[in-house]
């Protein structure tokens, strides 16, 4: 049930608190995001987020994500005892999806208590049960260059995880494919080595 709606796209007609109001044909998606998001958000401008349909049985909330790895990354918090999808959104919130990984992949339970809401034993906790599952290679340490060079890895990551290779196993994937190549070109090798 949690993938009925898996995403909205249409205009950003409101802005308030951590959410936004997307138009999709006349019909307006209320869409909590992460700080980074809603600050990228412009009204009135046409956008897409990947979303998670949280049902519950009092509640029904839609959380937006503009990128598939920021997705699948909360669904991976989600995952961990102790953080639900608000706390999960507030770790979002502490930067980029890469820079999060980054900690975690780090174990830099540090970085993740500065959330919002989250304490230091969830923030181990997040650490000690996700570090395997979010591992990077090696272009992905702190030391690169955030901005930029992720954005573009990113494109080629997100389309192996569109199709079902988890997050450690498309970026192992990608660490023998040669960078410079186009996207297209990326994912075609690195499906190769995946098999």
């Amino acid at each position: 049930m949690k993938y009925m709606i898996a995403h909205v796209e249409g205009t950003v007609v409101e802005k308030f608190a951590s959410s936004l109001i997307v138009d999709v044909h006349g019909v307006g998606y209320e869409v909590q995001v992460s700080l980074g998001d809603f600050e990228a958000a412009q009204l009135d401008t046409k956008t897409k987020f990947y979303t998670y349909h949280h049902v519950r049985e009092q509640s029904e909330e839609l959380f937006g994500f503009s990128s598939l790895a920021a997705k699948k990354l909360f669904e991976l918090l989600i995952t961990v005892q102790g953080i639900g999808p608000k706390a999960a959104l507030a770790i979002l919130s502490l930067g980029s999806a890469e820079q999060v990984r980054n900690a975690i992949a780090n174990s830099d339970s540090l970085y993740i208590t500065k959330a919002s809401g989250v304490g230091k034993k969830s923030a181990e906790r997040v650490v000690v049960d996700l570090s395997d599952k979010v591992g990077l290679p090696a272009h992905y340490g702190a030391t690169t260059p955030i901005q930029t060079e992720m954005n573009v890895n990113d494109e080629a990551l997100e389309a192996l995880m569109a199709l079902g290779y988890t997050l450690s196993d498309a970026s192992k994937a990608l660490e023998s494919v040669d960078p410079s190549a186009s996207t297209n070109e990326r994912i075609k090798q690195a499906l190769k080595v995946g098999k």
